[in-house]
């Protein structure tokens, strides 16, 4: 008996279903069955279906006489399932690598519940793709299991068949079926969610929603639309023959309304002509089914009123959204002129020759370099008095106790910006900030570029893609002085930012904590994070792409990893900061930190912390590889896809050929590197002694140091001195347990 069974029903998805059931067969997890409904489809389909039942055992075929429709297509598919699970999958989505191993350990872990909810993501046909945008709910549902009854929030998940496995014989008992008609999956899924006993949540992305330009019939202009009337009527007759869920009744009676008045708003789903008696057909049903004392919603009230009341609250409202636009752009073209005149003011103002002003990461809080040359100052420039600039009062939260703050765009963040005579970011400043005589613009860069940056950028129009280098020259023109860590990075930067600045060699003041690394550094991330003393810590930091939409691509099977790398070890994952409020941890990286199958430090504000805790460095071409060869601990590139990206972002030297340690082309060399103990042998070792005698060049531990006392109490001091050699990672045994 499968655990899994697939039922696929097809119509007119030529063009999708290889991709659709390439998804699902090629998963690591095999144990399923596929049930594929051909449901009298006119074009190719079927023998798509026939072809793939020929090459895999796994496959069922059922070829429909005439066309029964989605719902009941699904119908013909269930007799023939015999998996403990049944799974309805759309024959234009397609699985996420893993999802199924994701969704088994999940069942186990929650002891086979009824229903199993899990997370999905758009995908656009241009490309985008969106997350989910209530995928909290998952997360939020806690471990176990649950009735909808204990968290009723679970329904307001978009109510679909697909985003869900539901046990079989759960199903059998309770005799579901789906009905005919355009809306078939609301009486199937309100039934199936109010009778399950036992719920769970996987808050991972297992299914990728195609949004196609044409052919998605909800989204057709039809009176089909209708339908959802007769629809919510089955769902109200299956409450009102048990007892037990009359409680339901006022929920779906507010659900039903907010339903149809959604499709009665949408521009693109009914005609014209038909519009009125959609809304007399829907006002109907609202006092049909109006449960006795029940309160009505503000936003459903208009149900209560007439057709003509509802198209005039309608005009009205577009009316008020309008003029409150024209509002806006008039308070804000006033605001400018305000800001114009009360800059010219401030600015006959002297500087404050002791007011420094810093952020770091768009404003996202004290980090990176500016926070190493903020404490710095405080320690042997007291009389300097710091603020930071942060985006909102949740960024300032984060902050440490008593530290001096201002809210970007405030009238306290003009008056300091106004008025400071150091100015110190690693993001260059908005263009309202002005360039005053006599004020320091310190640049810190955000580490040693690989990719193309700035200028450069202007020949690769893919990795350009929403930027405006102009603008970003404009603003790069109010910089003094750029520090760098290498001179690599100084004639970079030179090139790639043609503007009037000095290039000084004072080093990373971030990297200074790495530069002087104790072997207790990094502990309190081991122990934020239950990482044993004495497991060995691999930190994966891959970086984002410029020839994918949203800039994530899945490149290594993070379970798999982990699991090839043996007890003894721990996983560490770090995406890059672009990709943490994407959908790139909800395709596993969440659900396997939730797990304790690794640990995601996506979200940790100081990943110098991570390096210190971490023994070993596998990364792309992210420019972390840079800062922690200050570490002197084993680096291994894995650059399966080099090529691509090297031609889309475009790369100052070719990094397979002047790596800091070993190159894998694939994850079977990444998985022999490591299972062979090359990844610090003496080609290794070499590979790293050249690659930090180039890269760490000024780096050695006192770049904050020189950044305060050069550029802001006008002291003279030496340049850096030669790069001390760090600790190795001591011998051991080998990263693998096997190949």
């Amino acid at each position: 008996m499968p655990r899994f069974s697939v039922i696929i029903p097809c119509f007119k998805v030529q063009g999708f279903l290889r991709e659709c059931l390439d998804s699902v067969l090629d998963q690591s997890y095999r144990d399923i069955e596929v049930i594929a409904v051909d449901d009298c489809s006119p074009d190719g389909s079927g023998a798509i279906l026939d072809e793939y039942a020929a090459r895999d055992e796994r496959v069922r075929v059922l070829h429909l006489e005439e066309n029964a429709g989605l719902g009941r297509a699904r119908n013909a598919g269930m007799p023939h399932a015999t998996g403990d699970y049944l799974f309805f999958l759309d024959s234009d989505d397609t699985l996420t690598p893993g999802a199924l191993r994701a969704m088994t350990d999940r069942l186990a872990e929650t002891g086979d519940p009824d229903v199993l909810v899990f997370d999905y993501a758009r995908t656009y046909w241009w490309g985008g793709t969106r997350r989910n945008v209530l995928a909290r709910v998952l997360a939020e549902a806690g471990d176990g299991t649950f009735t909808a009854a204990e968290r009723p929030e679970i329904l307001d998940l978009l109510m679909v068949v697909w985003n869900k496995v539901y046990r079989r014989d759960f199903v059998e008992r309770e005799g579901f079926t789906f009905p005919p008609g355009y809306y078939e999956d609301t009486p199937w899924t309100f039934p199936v969610m109010f009778s399950a006993r036992r719920i769970a949540t996987l808050d991972r992305i297992c299914l990728n929603y195609r949004q196609r330009r044409q052919g998605n019939i909800l989204s057709t202009t039809s009176r089909k639309h209708f339908d959802i009337h007769q629809q919510y009527e089955r769902v109200f007759a299956f409450v009102d023959a048990r007892p037990e869920l009359a409680g339901w009744r006022p929920f779906l009676h507010a659900k039903m309304g907010e339903h149809c008045l959604d499709i009665l708003a949408k521009p693109d789903r009914l005609p014209p002509s038909d519009k009125a008696e959609f809304f007399r057909r829907t006002a109907e049903m609202f006092r049909a089914y109006r449960p006795e004392g029940a309160r009505v919603r503000p936003e459903l009230r208009v149900l209560e009123g007439g057709y003509a009341a509802y198209r005039l609250r309608r005009q009205s409202g577009r009316a008020g959204r309008e003029l409150g636009r024209r509002a806006v752009r008039a308070r804000g073209a006033v605001a400018g002129r305000l800001g114009r005149v009360r800059t010219a003011v401030h600015t006959r103002r002297p500087l404050d020759p002791d007011l420094a002003v810093y952020s770091a990461f768009s404003h996202r809080g004290m980090l990176g370099d500016p926070a190493a040359i903020y404490h710095k100052a405080r320690e042997i420039a007291p009389g300097l008095r710091g603020v930071w600039v942060v985006r909102d009062e949740e960024d300032a939260a984060l902050l440490p106790p008593g530290t001096d703050h201002v809210i970007l765009g405030s009238p306290r963040y003009r008056r300091v910006t106004e008025r400071a005579t150091y100015l110190v970011n690693n993001v260059n400043w908005p263009g309202t900030v002005p360039k005053r005589p006599g004020s320091v613009h310190i640049h810190t860069h955000q580490g040693t570029p690989l990719k193309y940056m700035g200028a450069d950028l202007l020949g690769k129009p893919g990795a350009r893609y929403g930027v405006d280098v102009p603008q970003m020259l404009r603003r790069a023109d109010r910089w003094d002085y750029s520090l760098v860590a290498n001179r690599h990075s100084e004639l970079v930067w030179e090139r790639a930012y043609p503007c009037h600045f000095t290039s000084l060699r004072t080093g990373s003041p971030r990297n200074d904590v790495l530069v002087g690394a104790r072997p207790e550094d990094g502990a309190g991330f081991r122990r934020r994070h239950g990482i044993p003393d004495d497991h060995r810590v691999v930190l994966y930091a891959p970086t984002r792409r410029d020839y994918r939409r949203g800039g994530y691509v899945e490149r290594i099977d993070l379970a798999r990893l982990a699991a090839d790398l043996g007890d003894g070890h721990t996983l560490v994952v770090r995406l890059h900061p672009s990709l943490a409020t994407g959908p790139a941890r909800g395709m596993g990286l969440s659900e396997l930190h939730r797990r304790g199958v690794v640990v995601d430090a996506t979200d940790e504000p100081h990943v110098e912390e991570v390096m210190l805790a971490s023994d070993l460095l596998i990364t792309d071409y992210s420019a972390l590889m840079f800062d922690y060869a200050n570490l002197d601990r084993p680096i291994v590139i894995h650059a399966d896809d080099w090529g691509a990206y090297a031609a889309s972002r475009g790369a100052y030297f070719d990094i397979t050929a002047e790596a800091p340690g070993h190159v894998a082309r694939s994850y079977r060399e990444l998985a022999w590197l490591l299972a062979s103990g090359a990844w610090r042998d003496e080609e290794a070792a070499r590979l790293r002694s050249a690659f930090r005698d180039r890269f760490c060049e000024f780096d050695d531990g006192r770049a904050a140091e020189r950044v305060v006392r050069t550029l802001m109490l006008g002291e003279r001091m030496p340049g850096p001195a030669a790069v001390p050699r760090a600790r190795s990672v001591p011998a051991g045994r080998d990263l693998l347990a096997s190949s």
